[in-house]
């Protein structure tokens, strides 16, 4: 089971850690160890050799069949399912690691640093108001559109984030058509999508909850 990341995937977040708006040339992966996954609403326990861990709340998708090259315009055959994910952050490894120009790997898959919620299968999202539309010999029909959701976090019961897969720069298809290029995705394999604007340090005892549009699939607390 691989575990991708995308980083500055939302014009708002770039802003937020760089100062500007801006979109990189091209998707910015990075990869966290299968010790990074932590499921099933378990306590995230805050690692003692960083001085701040931040939430970053994000889409996650699940790869349902193996592939390899996928064209964008298939993409969604390979995915089935998506939840909210945290991509905890040692953000001060990261900011030593980018003063350096070194890779992400501690601050980003240290263990317990992916956690996911509950899975909500497509299907159960299309029909409603994150359906798409288009038009069939005349006629509107409704489908599923990973590109219409909304998600958002609670922390100590206040909203922090609040995040619209709309506003990605890269969407969810275009990101594992180009994954895929370089990577062979198989069954359960997961996506993080990026991150909203919002993004905050974590305190012992603090607890967090997150929803797919109004179903809530994330709760847990920090320790």
């Amino acid at each position: 089971m691989k575990i991708f990341g995308i980083g500055m995937n939302y014009l708002q977040h770039n802003k937020e850690l760089h100062g500007a708006l801006f979109k990189p040339e091209e998707p910015v992966i990075f990869t966290k160890a299968d010790s990074a996954l932590l499921k099933d609403h378990k306590p995230f326990f805050l690692p003692d050799w960083s001085e701040r861990v931040d939430y970053e709340t994000e889409l996650v998708v699940r790869i349902c069949r193996l592939g390899k090259g996928i064209p964008a315009r298939f993409a969604h055959r390979y995915y089935d399912a998506v939840t909210v994910g945290i991509d905890f952050t040692a953000r001060d490894l990261q900011q030593r690691a980018r003063e350096k120009g070194l890779p992400w790997t501690i601050c980003k898959g240290f263990d317990g640093s992916a956690v996911i919620g509950d899975w909500v299968e497509c299907e159960a999202l299309s029909g409603g108001e994150t359906a798409g539309r288009e038009r069939q010999g005349g006629a509107v029909s409704t489908q599923f559109d990973v590109q219409a959701l909304h998600f958002h976090l609670n922390v100590n019961g206040e909203t922090v984030q609040q995040g619209f897969t709309g506003d990605m720069l890269y969407g969810v298809d275009e990101l594992i058509a180009y994954i895929s290029q370089f990577f062979t995705l198989k069954t359960g394999d997961l996506l993080f999508t990026g991150t909203p604007a919002g993004v905050g340090p974590v305190h012992i005892g603090d607890h967090l909850e997150g929803w797919v549009e109004d179903r809530k699939v994330l709760d847990f607390y920090c320790r």
